[in-house]
C-alpha cells in the first residue's frame, strides 16, 4: 500500500481517474505483520542541522512524497529505527488526509488481457476481484511487492519452519540449538531477537554475509541486526557457515531433533532416519555434527505472479525473473505494455544497486513514472525550468547539494540539463531515469539538439563489494585533482554533444551508469556531503562547464561589464543577459576618468530606461541601478 499511495497522490493531484485496490480493511496491512519483530530498519533521523525540507529528505527513509508538511514521519516517531506500528498509523493518515481513492477489503484474484483495437495499447486489463467483479482499466499500475516466501527444495525441508510463522517469543526458544536457514536481515533479525536465550545458533547459507556498509546497499545487512557476528567471531558458540541448500538434508532421529547430512547419503536406499549415514561418521571435526530443536527458514521472497494471466508475460521462466517480474528501465512490464510495475516487485531495475526496493528510493521512482505516464496519456511534458546559462553553475551546485531524489537513487535518476542554441540559455529536467536517457525526447517532450549536460551522484566504481575492506586508511580523496577517484557517494557530471543512442546506452562500460560521454567531471567527495567549497567544488565545476561551452560563466558588476563592452568582441554571458540588455550602468568618476584614457567621444548616445526592480549583482553587488546604458558611436567601436 505505501507505494500506491504514494502513486496516487501524484494521480490525485493531477485530476486523473484512477482507483486503488486493498485487499486489507485499511492502509500498510503488510507493515502489521512485518517485521516479525516489528523494528524497521528505515532510518528516521529527525535533526540534520538543516531547515531545507529537500535536503531532509535525504536522511527520512519513511516519508512518502506529499505536499502536506503534517504528512512527514518524524511527526510519527522520534526512534531512528521506528516500531513498525508507527507506519501503519502513518499510512492510514496520508489516505484519509489526501483523500485518495482507495477500495479497501478487495482482492485481485485474476488479471488477465483483452484485446480491443479501440484501445490505445491494443488491449484493456481486466481484473476480477474475490466477488467475481471485473473491473476493466487501459493502464495498470502493479505495487504488490514480493510476499511469496522463497523455499528450497531439499531432503528434510518439511522440518523447517519460515519466518512468516515462527515464534516471536524468545522463551520458545529457551536453552535449544538452532539452525537459521539464509543470511539477509530477516535471518539476522530472527537471531538477533532469540540470541540471549539459546544454546546457540549456527546460520547456514550457500553465499558469505554480505554488509551494507562494505556493499553500500540497504537491503543488504544492516549494523543494527549484526549481533551474531560478535558471537561468531569472539567465539561465543554461535556460528555462520557456507553450504549450497541443495547439497544438504535434513533428518529427523528418535529424539526428534534435527540432524544435517549430506544429500548423497539419502541416495544409498530406503532406511531408518537412525541407520542414514551422517557426515561425522567420516569426520569427526564435521562442524554440524550437533543435534537442532529448530530449523528455521529465513530465505526472501518472490514476487506473486499467481494472479496474473500468462498473457501478460511478466516472466521469462529464467531464474532472476522467479524473483522479479520483467520490467524496463521506464519500469513498464516488458511483455505488456501500459502495465507498470512499481515498489519493491519493481526493484530489478537497481538490484543490488541502489534504493529502489526501499520507501526512500521507491518515492522517487513512482514520481518519475507519474511523469512518463503524463506526458504519454495527457501530453504533459516532463517538468522543467529554463534559466540563462549564466545560471548553469549555481543550479548544479544547488540540486547537487539538496535533491533527495539523486542522492537516494543513485546511479539510477539524473538530472539532465539541455542546451539552447549557442549555449545561452539551458532547461533543467529533474531525476529522469538514466538507463531511459536515449529516449529522453520520446518520453519528455523535451528536445535535446544543442548538447547536454547529466548530473548523477555515484560511488567509487571499485569502493563496493561484500569482499572489500571499506574502512582502508587511505579510503578517502581530499584534493580536487583527484577527485575521478572518489570513493564516497559525489556527484558526476557527464557532459554529451549529442544525445547518446539506445545502442550507446546499451552497450556502455561495464559499471558505468553511460555511455561515455565527450568530457566528464567529477566533484571530489566530501566528508560532509556539503559540495558548496569556493575552491574545493565550485570553481573547478565551473571551469569544467566553461571548457565544455567555451564560454565565460562567472557573474560581474555592471562596471565590469561595461569595460567588457570596451575591449571584448564577444562578452560573458552574465553581461550578455544583464548590461546589453538595457539594465544600465552608474556613472562614475573612474570610468569618466577610464574614458578620457582611452579618448573615449563625449557625445555619447545615450540608450536606457530607469530600472524600477532593484536589480542586484553578485553578492548584493549593483547590477546597474543607475539609468543609462552608455555605448560608443559605431565609428569609434573599431579603435575601443
Amino acid at each position: 500500500m505505501s507505494l500506491l499511495a504514494a502513486m496516487a497522490y501524484f494521480l490525485q493531484r493531477a485530476g486523473r481517474d484512477y482507483a486503488v485496490f486493498e485487499r486489507a480493511p485499511r492502509p500498510g496491512s503488510f507493515f502489521t505483520r512485518y517485521p516479525r519483530h516489528r523494528k524497521l530498519i528505515s532510518i528516521n533521523k529527525r535533526h540534520t542541522g538543516k531547515a531545507n525540507a529537500e535536503f531532509n529528505l535525504r536522511h527520512d527513509w519513511n516519508s512518502l512524497l506529499s505536499h502536506d508538511p503534517r504528512l512527514l514521519f518524524r511527526h510519527y516517531s522520534s526512534a531512528y529505527f521506528p516500531d513498525a506500528g508507527d507506519m501503519v498509523r502513518y499510512l492510514d493518515d496520508f489516505a484519509d488526509r489526501l483523500g485518495l481513492h482507495v477500495l479497501y477489503n478487495t482482492t485481485i484474484a485474476h488479471v488477465t488481457l483483452n484485446k480491443d483495437r479501440q484501445a490505445w495499447n491494443g488491449h484493456y486489463f481486466i481484473l476480477t476481484d474475490q466477488m467475481g467483479h471485473a473491473h476493466r482499466c487501459s493502464v495498470l499500475l502493479v505495487a504488490t511487492g514480493l510476499s511469496v516466501p522463497n523455499q528450497v527444495d531439499f531432503p528434510g525441508s518439511e522440518y523447517t519452519e519460515g519466518y512468516e510463522s515462527v515464534s516471536v517469543d524468545p522463551k520458545d526458544f529457551e536453552g535449544q540449538n538452532v539452525l537459521i536457514l539464509g543470511r539477509g536481515n530477516s535471518a539476522f533479525e530472527t537471531a538477533e531477537n532469540i540470541l540471549g536465550v539459546t544454546n546457540f545458533i549456527h546460520m547456514l547459507s550457500r553465499s558469505r554475509v554480505r554488509l551494507s556498509w562494505a556493499t553500500h546497499y540497504v537491503g543488504d545487512l544492516r549494523a543494527i541486526n549484526n549481533g551474531l557476528l560478535d558471537t561468531y567471531q569472539l567465539k561465543s558458540l554461535d556460528g555462520l557457515l557456507e553450504s549450497d541448500l541443495t547439497d544438504l538434508a535434513i533428518v529427523k532421529d528418535r529424539e526428534g531433533k534435527f540432524r544435517v547430512t549430506l544429500k548423497f547419503f539419502l541416495e544409498e536406499g530406503n532406511q531408518s532416519a537412525d541407520a542414514i549415514t551422517l557426515p561425522q561418521d567420516d569426520n569427526d571435526n564435521f562442524a554440524m555434527r550437533v543435534a537442532y530443536d529448530r530449523v528455521i527458514r529465513c530465505l526472501g521472497w518472490n514476487f506473486d505472479f499467481s494472479i496474473f494471466d500468462k498473457s501478460l508475460r511478466l516472466s521469462s521462466g529464467g531464474e532472476f525473473s522467479k524473483k522479479y517480474p520483467l520490467v524496463k528501465a521506464s519500469y513498464e512490464s516488458k511483455g505488456s505494455r501500459g502495465l507498470f510495475v512499481l515498489g519493491t516487485a519493481s526493484h530489478s531495475v537497481d538490484y543490488r544497486k541502489s534504493a529502489g526496493g526501499f520507501i526512500h528510493g521507491f518515492r522517487y521512482t513512482a514520481r518519475a513514472v507519474h511523469r512518463l505516464l503524463e506526458h504519454r496519456h495527457h501530453g504533459v511534458a516532463w517538468p522543467s525550468t529554463e534559466h540563462p546559462v549564466s545560471q548553469l553553475t549555481s543550479s548544479i551546485i544547488r540540486r547537487i547539494n539538496e535533491a533527495s531524489g539523486l542522492y537516494q537513487m543513485f546511479g539510477v535518476l539524473a538530472d539532465v540539463v539541455l542546451l539552447k542554441e549557442n549555449a545561452t540559455a539551458f532547461e533543467y529536467l529533474e531525476e529522469l531515469p538514466v538507463q531511459m536517457l536515449a529516449q529522453l525526447e520520446t518520453i519528455t517532450g523535451r528536445r535535446a539538439r544543442h548538447g547536454l549536460f547529466v548530473i548523477i551522484m555515484e560511488y567509487g566504481r571499485n569502493f563496493s563489494g561484500p569482499d572489500k575492506d571499506v574502512f582502508f586508511h587511505d579510503r578517502s580523496v581530499g584534493h580536487t585533482e583527484d577527485a575521478w577517484q572518489s570513493n564516497f557517494l559525489h556527484p558526476v557530471i557527464y557532459y554529451y554533444r549529442h544525445l547518446p543512442t539506445e545502442q550507446e546506452v546499451r552497450f556502455r562500460p561495464a559499471d558505468w551508469a553511460l555511455p561515455r560521454p565527450t568530457a566528464i567531471h567529477h566533484i571530489v567527495e566530501d566528508f560532509l556531503t556539503d559540495w558548496t567549497a569556493p575552491v574545493g567544488h565550485i570553481l573547478p565545476l565551473r571551469r569544467f562547464l566553461e571548457n565544455c561551452l567555451d564560454t565565460d560563466l562567472r557573474s560581474f558588476y555592471a562596471e565590469s561589464c561595461f569595460l567588457f563592452a570596451l575591449t571584448h568582441q564577444k562578452l560573458p554571458p552574465f553581461c550578455q543577459q544583464g548590461y546589453l540588455r538595457t539594465q544600465g550602468l552608474v556613472g562614475t568618476e573612474s570610468l569618466r576618468r577610464h574614458g578620457a584614457e582611452r579618448r573615449f567621444p563625449q557625445d555619447y548616445a545615450t540608450v536606457g530606461r530607469r530600472r524600477e526592480d532593484g536589480a542586484q549583482g553578485p553578492e548584493g553587488g549593483p547590477l546597474a541601478p543607475g539609468p543609462l546604458l552608455l555605448q560608443p558611436h559605431d565609428s569609434n567601436k573599431e579603435e575601443l
